[in-house]
């Protein structure tokens, strides 16, 4: 089995224990959490990944560490996944988990891409915008690239919306060449 969906069925569980807490946002801090402290530092994702560790020493470490600072329901989910010589996948899971987050909560996750930095009144109006286009609540991912010179590029999974000034103007010199503009009395050849 492909790791993305051995973590998206390891996420699929963490939702229902999640859900049964009724604590969907408090849950993915907690992992996010710990995923990050797996990818920023090396001596715990050493220490999760050495097959001379026992998954019992792991899981000692493990409670010790999270006892009392995460639901005791999330730490046996972790724990279960150590045993399960998982723990690898930890960072995919909350990947994964987010993803099931935001699609029990109607949220859409946009890669938009502006010619300049945009600042707050601009981001609400993407945001805005974006969520009356798709009709559920859009969160954008803004980055800038000059090329673009004006206008946005909006990815949403296999979807691109080119609303660039670049791209305009490609299509406006492609009309030109081909002489379909007409300017005054006569078109342009």
């Amino acid at each position: 089995m492909r790791e993305t969906t051995i973590a998206r069925n390891y996420a699929e569980a963490y939702l229902e224990l999640a859900r049964r807490a009724r604590d969907l946002e408090g849950w993915r801090t907690a992992l996010d959490a710990l995923a990050a402290a797996m990818a920023s530092d090396p001596r715990l994702r050493n220490f999760l990944a050495a097959p001379q560790i026992s998954a019992a020493d792991k899981n000692a470490v493990i409670e010790r560490a999270l006892a009392g600072r995460v639901p005791r329901a999330m730490l046996r989910f972790v724990q279960k996944v150590i045993v399960n010589r998982r723990q690898l996948l930890i960072p995919a899971i909350a990947v994964e988990f987010g993803n099931l987050v935001d699609e029990v909560e109607g949220r859409l996750h946009a890669r938009v891409t502006v010619a300049r930095e945009a600042d707050d009144d601009v981001r609400a109006i993407i945001v805005r915008e974006l969520s009356r286009v798709f009709g559920r609540t859009v969160v954008p991912h803004i980055e800038v690239n000059r090329a673009l010179l004006g206008g946005l590029v909006v990815r949403v999974g296999d979807r691109v919306i080119d609303g660039s000034v670049r791209r305009r103007l490609r299509a406006l010199r492609a009309q030109l060449l081909a002489g379909r503009i007409v300017l005054g009395a006569g078109a342009v050849r």
